[in-house]
């Protein structure tokens, strides 16, 4: 029988993650090790975004190096862990059979917003991995939507991820550490009540509830993925926080994951 596998939102921070775990990455190389093994990872990251839901089908992806003018041993980091494309098949059916137009891309390989989270939690790259698109015009519900339709595929093994950022103002990016910013800390803590009170209304109505929440996020892009995940995991599941502390003085990486037991 198929254990059913609960969600995660990640927060992804500047690429340079990858090269400094700080005090999140040790948490999910933990977390990867406790969590029933899945029939591979799902990413929804806002490092991939179409006019309509795209589904990455290829079986072997490429790491994508999609960023510019970070250290050269970033670009040299591979993520060789295989795709899913049965499962990304699946998962066009999924999302069809809830409403949504969707295809699939068989080119499409793994973005940073992907394989920089996940090679913590998995650092074998021994568990198969797909991505589904952000559609471009989405907001707060429709992520949240999204999410929900894609629940479903819990009960096949498959580990949803919302990869993001909790906070995520580039305007305000510090290369140098000058004390956490007083906003990120306030925002990072509403959303932290709000999700341990199973407040999903609330939470989708961050934008317009949240203390400094046009500051924290400038643009959607990087909060929409905690939205799929809430979706995917639903008010009932139980909450557990992952403290990531803050980096660059303004990105909190606070992760939570959905539905697992505590």
């Amino acid at each position: 029988m198929t254990t059913r596998q609960p969600v995660l939102f990640v927060s992804h921070g500047a690429p340079t993650f990858a090269l400094d775990p700080g005090r999140l990455g040790p948490q999910l190389t933990a977390l990867g090790a406790a969590l029933p093994r899945p029939a591979a990872v799902l990413v929804v990251s806002p490092h991939w975004m179409t006019p309509q839901v795209r589904v990455a089908t290829a079986a072997a992806p490429d790491t994508i190096h999609d960023f510019g003018g970070f250290p050269r041993p970033l670009y040299e980091i591979q993520y060789p862990a295989p795709g899913a494309p049965a499962l990304a098949a699946r998962t066009v059916e999924v999302l069809r059979d809830a409403g949504w137009t969707a295809d699939t891309d068989a080119q499409r390989g793994f973005d940073h917003g992907a394989w920089v989270p996940v090679r913590f939690l998995f650092p074998d790259a021994d568990v198969p991995m797909f991505q589904v698109s952000m559609p471009s015009r989405l907001d707060e519900a429709g992520a949240y939507a999204l999410g929900q339709a894609l629940a479903p595929l819990r009960d096949e093994g498959v580990l949803v991820v919302g990869s993001g950022s909790l906070t995520h103002n580039l305007y305000e990016f510090r290369a140098s550490h000058g004390g956490d910013a007083a906003y990120a800390k306030a925002f990072s803590g509403w959303v932290h009540d709000t999700l341990t009170r199973h407040d999903h209304a609330s939470l989708l109505q961050t934008m317009a509830l949240a203390p400094d929440a046009q500051r924290a996020h400038p643009s959607l892009d990087h909060l929409l993925p905690l939205m799929v995940a809430a979706g995917a995991a639903g008010a009932d599941a139980p909450v557990q926080w992952l403290d990531g502390g803050i980096t660059h003085g303004v990105l909190s990486m606070d992760s939570y994951v959905f539905g697992a037991p505590l």
